[in-house]
């Protein structure tokens, strides 16, 4: 299948289907030397598996990772990274139907005519959210690329689920405050209100939406390139390209188009030593480059398609008929997205370090091999 794909210098390839034997990836353009941490790559994982809490599908999969190749005595050796994670915990049968019907609002359908009856039907096929286990893998080489070469750090959280908002500090908030909700919302308050809310849309057989935000920190100034491949550009694509998003925006976002640019401009001032904004309505980028002030965007997600509720829908011969989803099924997929969010951002920014690093030399040599 084409379109499985990402990035230029720093590309990663995905592979897999939902209810096949793995699921995985291949990062290749990684320079050699950088540190690789496994258990960081399985935390990573562990935070986008299923099963998790009970607010998420509660399939059974461990998520173990296997590197496959890349990676000698603890570093990158600059060939492809090849990860997989084997899927032990399919039911096929709870998908038998769909082989002649399509789900509302699902891929189903524009799977069908684009590709034919040839499908992979089961759990949604390529169309599953298992898929991003390969995003998730590769974002996690990315982040560790990313720690080694500038200190980068980020922070992706729920900010919303329906039209509960949590109050986020957005200079403060730790991965830690994250992990101790089981929503992945740092707002304890807002977090109790979101799991009533998810519990509730579940004995209902519905699901609910909501929005992710995202903080990177350390970002250095540069980052971006002109025109078309802007840092905004390559961060909405790669952030679009995650199953069940509906909106990206960065800095204000929207919100900039009610605004006056008297309130929305970022005034530059020196501050310890360096040119500063006072302000960050831009969210870290101005002409569609890093300015080094935090990058803070946001993700949109639609309510989960796959849902237990009755629903009018056609078999694949046109013929009306209704369908009850069987299986196992995240009511909100918005704790399990922060993973994949981070991972996306991650796989932007590295590539973008990388293409900076081949057009400009930097100040100083190329961190040697920490060996």
């Amino acid at each position: 299948m084409a379109g499985s794909s990402f990035g230029t210098l720093f590309r990663v390839t995905t592979f897999g289907e939902s209810h096949g034997p793995a699921v995985g990836c291949i990062v290749d353009g990684c320079p050699a030397g950088i540190p690789f941490d496994l258990a960081q790559i399985q935390h990573d994982l562990d935070r986008r598996r299923p099963g998790q809490s009970k607010l998420t599908t509660q399939r059974k999969e461990g998520d173990e990772v296997e590197v496959l190749s890349g990676i000698f005595e603890g570093f990158t050796t600059g060939t492809p990274i090849a990860m997989q994670v084997r899927n032990t915990d399919q039911r096929s049968k709870d998908y038998s139907e769909l082989k002649d019907l399509f789900r509302p609002s699902h891929a189903d359908f524009t799977y069908h005519t684009k590709y034919g009856p040839g499908r992979d039907w089961r759990g949604g096929g390529r169309a599953s959210y298992r898929e991003a286990i390969g995003r998730v893998a590769a974002g996690a080489v990315a982040r560790q690329l990313l720690t080694h070469w500038h200190s980068i750090e980020i922070v992706g959280y729920v900010l919303q689920v329906a039209d509960i908002r949590g109050d986020i500090n957005q200079a403060t908030v730790t991965q830690e405050l994250v992990e101790a909700e089981i929503t992945r919302c740092p707002d304890p308050s807002a977090s109790s209100k979101m799991i009533a809310a998810i519990e509730q849309a579940r004995r209902d057989g519905d699901s609910l939406g909501g929005i992710v935000e995202c903080i990177v920190r350390n970002v250095p100034v540069g980052l971006g390139e002109p025109v078309f491949d802007k840092l905004t550009a390559s961060l909405a694509h790669a952030l679009m390209s995650l199953p069940a998003t509906r909106g990206f925006e960065i800095g204000e976002g929207f919100g900039a188009a009610s605004m006056c640019g008297t309130t929305h401009n970022d005034a530059f001032e020196q501050r310890d030593g360096k040119i500063r904004t006072r302000t960050n309505h831009s969210g870290g980028i101005q002409g569609g480059i890093s300015n080094g002030e935090d990058i803070i965007l946001r993700v949109a997600f639609k309510p989960t398609a796959t849902i237990h509720a009755a629903q009018e829908t056609v078999t694949i011969n046109g013929q009306p008929t209704t369908f009850q989803a069987k299986g196992r099924h995240d009511p909100c997929v918005l704790p399990r997205a922060v993973a994949a969010v981070e991972a996306m951002t991650l796989l932007v920014l590295a590539d973008h370090a990388l293409m900076q690093r081949a057009v400009f030399s930097p100040p100083s040599p190329l961190p040697p091999p920490s060996r």
